[in-house]
């Protein structure tokens, strides 16, 4: 069976050279006579791939010496409950929330102190991103809180917030290594690796050396402490070692491709020809303000829930999977993560075109 165009928001595509790597060393990894799946994480070999993994990530992202990089497990999920447990000390939070992720963030540091919502696009489904130039940030923050790309809205901060000299904590799980990022703006990143970088079961936290503290609230259990990780080196226990491995690999195809600006105008090109047809079409229309367009998810709908039922049919008996929207807005949804080659974008754009020249002339 051949490969489909997977537009899954995650668990998502991952480049095929990198599963063809891994594939080949699947049996032996490098004389290991081992796969990774089955090799000690305290062995030199691991020791090695871990390592590797971190300073190629450093490089894409030019990650300053004062800033640690863990590998975790829990997911994004879990970083909602880990932000507020190991950055509290005021007991306060503000929440720009620009979709369901940044509300179950905000909701889950409601259970460890105070969480402020000091900014919303709930009145219009969000569909954009609020003014944040000039916030009501709370005297006493010990952080505000982004989601910066909204996976389920196709929404992205094209500027981050005026965080009045708050430390800046950000979700970047759909739009992680898809363009440069200046990480000395943010005092804490993470990030799930299932949508754009690796497979599910690592996270990705990228934090300010100041913000890794002895106290924290004490009830924080001590796998849930990012000191505990730190100081162990992101081997406290044992680590998703096979999904940090093909992390590894994909951070390694991203230098190959070019590095970060690179792997933007990619990205910018694949969605350019998607709007572009979006904008264009009579049946088919985005979702989003034209202006917080996100590269990688893009939702679109017909505006008829049997067309958008049929669209989801007939393009997966084509070949295109995983193009029906989140369960909380219908529609379809495009996730063109970095993985997603530019000839699923135009061959897509050409389903559509097809799809709508039939329905159209069927209506009339």
């Amino acid at each position: 069976m051949s490969r489909v165009y997977n537009f899954s928001a995650g668990p998502a595509v991952l480049p095929e050279e990198v599963l063809k790597e891994a594939a080949d060393e699947m049996m032996d990894y490098k004389g290991t006579g081992m796969s990774v799946m089955e090799m000690s994480h305290r062995s030199k070999a691991y020791e090695t791939i871990i390592n590797e993994a971190e300073a190629d990530l450093r490089d894409l992202l030019s990650i300053p010496d004062n800033y640690k990089v863990l590998f975790l497990q829990g997911g994004a999920s879990q970083q909602f409950a880990m932000v507020p447990m190991n950055l509290f000390q005021n007991g306060v939070g503000d929440y720009i929330i620009t979709g369901q992720w940044a509300k179950k963030a905000y909701q889950e540091a409601k259970l460890y102190g105070t969480a402020n919502a000091v900014a919303s696009s709930a009145d219009k489904t969000f569909s954009y991103i609020p003014d944040v130039s000039d916030l009501p940030i709370s005297e006493d923050a010990d952080y505000v809180y982004i989601c910066e790309n909204n996976t389920i809205y196709g929404t992205k901060f094209k500027t981050l917030p005026d965080t009045k000299g708050k430390i800046l904590v950000a979700d970047l799980s759909s739009c992680f290594l898809s363009e440069p990022v200046d990480v000395s703006k943010y005092g804490l990143i993470f990030a799930g690796a299932q949508k754009n970088v690796g497979p599910a079961g690592v996270v990705i936290v990228i934090i300010r050396e100041d913000l890794i503290r002895e106290d924290v609230l004490k009830e924080t259990p001590t796998m849930l402490r990012y000191k505990t990780h730190a100081d162990a080196k992101s081997l406290y226990n044992t680590p998703p070692a096979y999904g940090i491995y093909i992390c590894g690999k994909v951070f390694k195809w991203l230098k190959n491709l070019g590095g970060l600006e690179a792997m933007k105008k990619i990205n910018e090109k694949k969605a350019a020809i998607l709007y572009d047809f979006l904008d264009q079409s009579k049946m088919f229309h985005g979702t989003v303000v034209e202006k917080d367009r996100s590269l990688m998810n893009v939702p679109f709908v017909t505006g008829n829930e049997e067309l958008d039922a049929l669209f989801v049919k007939e393009s997966k008996a084509a070949g295109f999977e995983n193009l029906k929207g989140h369960r909380s807005v219908g529609g379809m949804r495009a996730s063109i993560y970095n993985a997603m080659p530019l000839e699923g974008v135009e061959k897509l754009v050409s389903f559509m075109r097809d799809f709508e020249e039939k329905h159209t002339v069927q209506a009339d």
